[in-house]
């Protein structure tokens, strides 16, 4: 048998292009702009591709459109769309392929700002950490500030190199070097360096790239990659799961990409921020009835690089009416109030993963009828420190922690 079905129209182009222009373009994307009805892009692009494109140039509107209304108006017309470099690395090319089929478009890409910059600097791409600070928090940095690591990074302004330079001295990486690579690709390109605690360069180029090669003091403020990251790293008033309680608590809840974490009863917050440090993917809604704990799980999120993080002020069950479907959820504290275990059994998806801590009596009867009815596992986790005792030392034990961890069938 015979397949006749008719190719989808290819209505929509998306050409990468570099500060270079026109010149930069092959022969395939400067025709598809130059037969394009409609070419949109930012202000700058349109002035780029000026001398070639013969349709009506659209800009994008302010504030930017993620819907794509304007070029989804549009399906069925020969459309182009210009990108910075490659569409599909934090770019225009993303956005569109959530709202048009892949086999509906053309899309031409260029070498991205990274790919650019590695070419400078002659670092290999694939042992360097890259991330976006384009219109986001440069406290995502932190989780990558290790000594000898080498990042790049987009900025979203000029202003941008001196602020992150400024994050570094204060967490004792002022000896790192930074370079700006400013207008790659173009007639302006431009690289200048500076040490971060001597940092001095001024007038920079909004269009800029910054590679860092993070030195450090012993002093500072390095995010381990393991589970279980030390106390003093998060700021509390006692109610925190402790270091090695928390490291077990992450491998019972087994985080897997893309997935979303209730922190119920979060104090600190830890639980959900090591939750969300283990992957840029993961989410992790942290709920928390006390205000002041809840502005410090704030706090603690910034300063650990998940500044996304969620928290929510309210007391379980209530507070987590109207929240994500979670794929893990953990009980640190009020899960011995009413309703709670209920509501937190009650809203996890199917396979989801519940892991809760009881040190008290009254969590641990609870827990003890779920385990019995529900199944799953059940630790009783003892640990003992060294510590004085007057002229000498000997094991001091903490609170036995019992935790129940169950999958849901």
């Amino acid at each position: 048998m015979s397949n006749n079905k008719q190719p989808t129209p290819k209505w929509l182009t998306i050409v990468g292009i570099g500060e270079d222009g026109v010149a930069g373009l092959g022969d395939e994307a400067k025709r598809l702009i130059a037969e394009a009805e409609f070419v949109f892009g930012g202000t700058r692009h349109l002035a780029l591709v000026g001398s070639l494109a013969k349709g009506e140039a659209r800009a994008w509107p302010t504030p930017f459109d993620t819907e794509m209304r304007d070029v989804l108006a549009l399906a069925g017309k020969k459309v182009c769309v210009l990108a910075s470099g490659d569409p599909f690395f934090h770019g225009v090319g993303v956005t569109l392929t959530r709202k048009v089929a892949v086999d509906e478009m053309r899309v031409i890409p260029a070498p991205s700002a990274m790919s650019l910059a590695a070419a400078r600097l002659g670092w290999a791409l694939q042992d360097v950490e890259t991330i976006s600070l384009h219109g986001r928090s440069l406290d995502l940095i932190r989780p990558l500030l290790h000594p000898g690591t080498r990042i790049l990074a987009l900025t979203s302004d000029g202003d941008a190199p001196a602020a992150i330079a400024r994050l570094l001295t204060e967490l004792d990486f002022g000896a790192s070097r930074l370079t700006i690579l400013e207008a790659l690709g173009g007639p302006n390109e431009k690289l200048r360096s500076a040490r971060a605690d001597a940092f001095d360069l001024e007038m920079i180029n909004p269009l800029n790239v910054l590679a860092i090669e993070v030195d450090s003091t012993p002093e500072a403020r390095v995010l381990p990659l393991t589970s279980g990251l030390a106390d003093h790293l998060f700021e509390h008033d006692g109610q925190i799961t402790k270091r090695e309680i928390r490291a077990i608590t992450l491998s019972a809840l087994a985080p897997r990409r893309g997935e979303l974490l209730w922190d119920i009863g979060a104090g600190s917050g830890s639980i959900g921020i090591e939750w969300m440090l283990t992957h840029p993917s993961l989410r992790a809604i942290a709920i928390e009835a006390d205000p002041v704990r809840a502005a410090r799980i704030h706090r603690n999120a910034s300063h650990c690089g998940v500044p996304d993080l969620v928290v929510v002020e309210g007391s379980a069950p209530k507070a987590l009416a109207k929240l994500g479907t979670p794929d893990a959820i953990f009980i640190g504290g009020g899960g011995s109030d009413s309703g709670v275990l209920g509501a937190a059994i009650k809203a996890l998806r199917v396979g989801g993963r519940l892991v809760a801590n009881a040190v008290t009596l009254e969590m641990e009867a609870l827990l003890l009828v779920h385990h019995a009815s529900l199944g799953g596992d059940l630790t009783r986790i003892a640990l003992s420190r060294v510590s004085p005792v007057g002229s000498m030392q000997a094991w001091r034990p903490a609170m036995p922690v019992t935790q129940w961890s169950w999958v849901k069938p």
